[in-house]
């Protein structure tokens, strides 16, 4: 059961050859023996999950299903659900039971989707390894000693590792893409205000962004048609009306413009996944797209404008974090001033304090003209990068990340180097642009990723392509050993 797509075990319950009961308890099965290699999950809610498998089975019966009913999922464990705990990876809240559900997981539970659990993540998102959480390290099934991206890692592992269908995910500054990329499934970041913020904890405001994490594009189709759509909960929600995400699929690329920017296949490119992307633009060629070079001449300021932004917004975010009110307290405080010192100190770890401070430091008093107003400004330049280019082309194709998944351990202490692992997927998210990464290829037994960067709202043609080329590529296929 858990080699088949989630398109295809939505036929199977569909034709009742397969009940939600089975395939629940088949996966809680496989969860309970293979995920102490990988550490994908950091609750599992099996009472639950299959109350919700026989609710939809009854629904199924009744002849009143969707594709999602009766999908067992996973659920990164940064949206908030309703009397289970919401962690965010992190100490702060280890004891919060959430008293509340997100908007993106209640569209699951209107569709009859079944929730497994909560998947690992760095804390608070803030990381691109999954190594910063509170309950340990996820490990990628296609080699446990390496990592499996972030933040969004434990729905990454979750998924490759066959211990759930599909997962949900975030995006902030690559953390779908970049683990879609390093455990060959495909990642879809929608356009900034397509899928409700309502629920899901916020680490920088005006870049987070929930998404799908499948094996398929088609499976990422079905995915996004429930999550996306306007929340009047949500001030950030823009109210657009949402296509048939599957409709397109099967649409000719006859014709298809694609941009390859020359900023992302200079020097710090691993030649493996280089060549994987050549490889590609083959492909797409075959298939009848036009490939020619662009240029996205502010991308390398991509970075430095980032860790400005997101860690200043994220200074501000997390200020709710005091011990008071919510989540971890210390033990017999002094005073009230001993009290926010003590809890923060130990309820945070280290790259979420790293940032706190980053944060705080560029919007105080006397610096932030000189760093907070200068990467905004620097944001606005990389947004009109992304316009001009898209006067010239359809879509940019470009690699995920410059290497394939690094070891455990291997940059933990080099956080500059952690952070430049980002830098072909952060000027999406400072553009608010959508962008779908897929597999492209393996090299050592590892697998490589690329993406697909569309104008605003286009996730239906990028869903298109990558589907395209899914139909002659077999790279989704592929599972790792052992899962």
């Amino acid at each position: 059961m858990h080699e088949k797509t989630l398109a295809e075990l939505s036929q199977a319950l569909q034709n009742k050859t397969l009940s939600s009961v089975e395939l629940t308890q088949h996966y809680l099965k496989r969860i309970e023996q293979l995920d102490g290699s990988l550490n994908s999950y950091i609750t599992v809610t099996a009472e639950s999950a299959l109350e919700q498998a026989a609710a939809a089975d009854a629904r199924i019966a009744a002849g009143n299903a969707g594709p999602l009913t009766g999908i067992p999922l996973a659920h990164k464990d940064l949206f908030c659900t309703q009397g289970q705990r919401t962690s965010c990876g992190s100490k702060m809240l280890d004891n919060f039971i959430s008293p509340y559900e997100s908007t993106v997981t209640q569209r699951f539970l209107d569709a009859g989707a079944v929730s497994l659990g909560k998947t690992n993540l760095d804390e608070f998102a803030m990381g691109s390894s999954t190594e910063s959480s509170f309950y340990g390290p996820t490990r990628n099934p296609w080699d446990t000693d390496r990592v499996p991206g972030g933040s969004s890692g434990g729905s990454a592992a979750a998924v490759a590792g066959r211990l759930c269908v599909a997962a949900t995910g975030t995006d902030t500054g690559g953390s779908i893409r970049q683990p879609a990329g390093f455990t060959a499934l495909t990642g879809l970041k929608p356009t900034y205000g397509r899928v409700s913020r309502w629920g899901m904890v916020a680490y920088a405001s005006s870049l987070d962004q929930g998404g799908p994490m499948a094996r398929t594009a088609e499976d990422c189709a079905l995915m996004l048609q429930v999550m996306a759509g306007f929340d009047a909960k949500d001030s950030t929600s823009v109210e657009q009306p949402v296509p048939d995400y599957s409709a397109s699929l099967s649409d000719s690329l006859k014709g298809l413009r694609i941009g390859l920017p020359k900023e992302y296949f200079a020097a710090g490119l691993d030649a493996a996944t280089s060549d994987a992307i050549s490889a590609a633009v083959k492909q797409f060629q075959a298939l009848g797209a036009e490939v020619r070079e662009i240029s996205l001449p502010n991308a390398e300021l991509a970075i430095p404008a980032y860790y400005v932004i997101a860690p200043a917004e994220a200074s501000s975010n997390l200020s709710r974090f005091d011990g008071v009110r919510f989540g971890y307290r210390c033990d017999h405080p002094a005073d009230l001033t001993d009290l926010y010192k003590r809890s923060r100190a130990e309820g945070f770890g280290a790259e979420v304090k790293r940032r706190i401070m980053v944060g705080t430091y560029a919007l105080s008093a006397g610096y932030y003209d000189a760093y907070y107003l200068k990467a905004q400004k620097i944001r606005r330049l990389i947004k009109n990068d992304f316009m001009a280019a898209y006067e010239q082309v359809d879509v940019i194709l470009c690699p995920t990340s410059p290497t394939p998944a690094f070891k455990i351990g291997e940059k933990i202490d080099d956080p500059v180097s952690l952070y430049l692992t980002d830098i072909y997927t952060i000027t999406a998210n400072l553009a608010g642009v959508p962008g779908i990464a897929l597999p492209a290829g393996f090299a050592n037994g590892l697998p490589l990723g690329m993406q697909l960067l569309g104008p605003y709202f286009s996730e239906a043609r990028l869903l298109n392509i990558a589907h395209q080329y899914q139909q002659v590529t077999d790279w989704h296929q592929r599972a790792p050993a052992g899962y």
